[in-house]
């Protein structure tokens, strides 16, 4: 019988499905909900020292519908989380002591400031997280601090952050990786370097949802306002599975035995598979559960299983990147499909010459044409 469980970085998992950072990790009673429904892991809303200068705005979501009226999009320009940091402190010890069956995870956040990352973290580990991930991705949240993406985007200042983690932490620790940049690899290269257990990614896009047509503001619309937001759900799929692949393809070659959590539209146990096999360790689900709730990790978790019952799939491990090899260049698809006809082309031009003429069974069956073909086929058996 095929098993979910997992072991990464250190962690015992029950399943590599994780509650991505955000709303549904919001507060200690949701953490606990989403451990009561068989979650891996759940990885908390961001937290920073300093909440107050934390303040959310309403409303904070847009959503891009099918025509079917399937919630196919979904932006957010919701911030980490306005709570104060003691509190935070108190409910992690609070979920640790009561022993829940996967892990909790620590999203921080903060300025460039190495004295202020390196108290989270002690914080942190003092309230009893079993990991971290830092949060270099967040593609609207106080960029003016250069906090977020605007961290995440600079390889150089992602090094040395890392650095500065890797000297304080005892747990481990994945770099959540923004996707609002060219080549994804040069930061996550750069957290790796500085010490980081492994990576996430990808984090939301930047976005801008639309513009209503009626009142002519752009959506989600704030006192006739807006701000670009991060653009999430199943419709960033295919930009994260690249991404993914791109980083996995990089660990492998660079950093082997570094670990990678993939996001980015899964609300699916066959979209968790497409991830693993591309290089993931674990899967991260957050828009997914505001859209479908806790409970939808019981379908994943089946969906999941089916996958490697039909592939015969013991473990995880099994099938973890094993399409990382079917990708090339195109230059190197082109060579491929040209040998490939050539090689069909020879086989049929052979195959026409090797036929031989039908075994001749009387005079009248001769002919000049094929005179010696005719001969050579009366010598065979």
């Amino acid at each position: 019988m095929p098993t979910l469980a997992t072991v990464v970085d250190g962690l015992k998992l029950p399943n590599p499905f994780v509650i991505g950072s955000g709303p549904p990790g919001t507060n200690l009673s949701v953490i606990n909900r989403a451990f009561r429904e068989g979650w891996g892991a759940v990885i908390a809303k961001t937290v920073s020292l300093d909440a107050s200068k934390i303040t959310n705005v309403s409303p904070r979501y847009a959503k891009l519908h099918a025509e079917s009226g399937e919630v196919i999009g979904w932006e957010n320009i919701e911030l980490i989380s306005d709570r104060p940091f003691k509190l935070w402190e108190d409910e992690f010890k609070k979920c640790k002591d009561a022993q829940p069956p996967g892990a909790l995870i620590a999203s921080i956040m903060e300025e460039y400031n190495k004295d202020a990352w390196i108290e989270l973290v002690q914080r942190c580990e003092a309230a009893g997280v079993d990991a971290f991930e830092l949060n270099f991705s967040c593609p609207h949240g106080l960029p003016e601090r250069k906090m977020g993406a605007a961290m995440g985007q600079n390889p150089e200042i992602l090094e040395e952050v890392c650095g500065w983690v890797k000297s304080a932490a005892t747990k481990p620790f994945w770099a959540k990786m923004t996707p609002n940049i060219t080549h994804i690899e040069e930061p996550g290269r750069a957290a790796l370097r500085g010490g980081a257990t492994g990576l996430a990614a990808i984090n939301t896009i930047r976005s801008v949802m639309s513009v209503n047509l009626d009142t002519l503001r752009p959506e989600p619309n704030v006192e006739g306002y807006t701000t670009p937001g991060g653009y999430s759900s199943k419709a960033v799929k295919p930009i994260a599975l690249r991404m993914v692949m791109e980083l996995a393809t990089m660990i492998r070659k660079e950093f082997p035995g570094r670990s990678l959590s993939g996001l980015g539209g899964i609300e699916t146990g066959e979209d968790a598979a497409q991830f693993i096999l591309l290089g993931a360790d674990t899967v991260q689900v957050c828009t997914g559960v505001m859209k479908f709730g806790y409970e939808c990790v019981k379908p994943m978790q089946e969906q999941l299983l089916a996958f490697m019952e039909k592939h015969k799939f013991e473990t995880l491990a099994d099938f973890k990147g094993r399409s990382l090899d079917y990708f090339t260049t195109h230059a190197d698809l082109v060579k491929r499909q040209t040998d490939r006809k050539a090689a069909q082309k020879a086989a049929a031009a052979a195959a026409a010459t090797a036929t031989p003429s039908k075994v001749v069974k009387n005079d009248a069956e001769w002919t000049g044409d094929d005179f010696v073909k005719q001969s050579d086929a009366l010598s065979k058996g």
